[in-house]
């Protein structure tokens, strides 16, 4: 099976729980950790769920920035077994891996980086729909 951590700088993982509630239903699979709102150690929180993680379990790290002091902190569990990090989540990488019901290997995590990366656009009016909206702001 697969579990899953997420950590940021804030509320963002619990936010990004939430939406993963809204939009799948939940997922027992992912846990999260707001780090620096409270008293509470992120170090602590990885002990304690990696206590909790079966021995052939994959594990999947999600931090909200690479370099940042919640991604350091994370990487430093990279030697644990079966353990992948990536930094840098957005609400696209975390449904597109948590949606998955079995191991992923390392090209499928890879395709789902790429396809969470390509989620990330500038949106623009086409130039019809501009030309129709225009009428209203006179």
């Amino acid at each position: 099976m697969v579990q899953f951590f997420l950590s940021s700088h804030g509320h963002l993982a619990s936010g990004l729980k939430s939406s993963v509630g809204v939009l799948l239903g939940g997922c027992d699979r992912l846990t999260v950790f707001d780090a620096y709102v409270d008293e509470r150690s992120l170090e602590d929180a990885l002990n304690a769920f990696y206590q909790k993680v079966g021995r052939d379990d994959q594990v999947i790290l999600l931090s909200d920035m690479y370099g940042g002091s919640v991604n350091s902190i994370m990487y430093t569990f990279l030697n644990r077994p079966n353990t992948t990090l990536i930094a840098g989540v957005n609400l696209a990488l975390v449904i597109g891996l948590v949606i998955q019901d079995r191991e992923l290997t390392r090209e499928e995590i890879e395709d789902v980086v790429r396809q969470s990366r390509e989620a990330i656009q500038i949106v623009e009016l086409d130039n019809a729909e501009q030309s129709e909206g225009d009428e209203d702001l006179f």
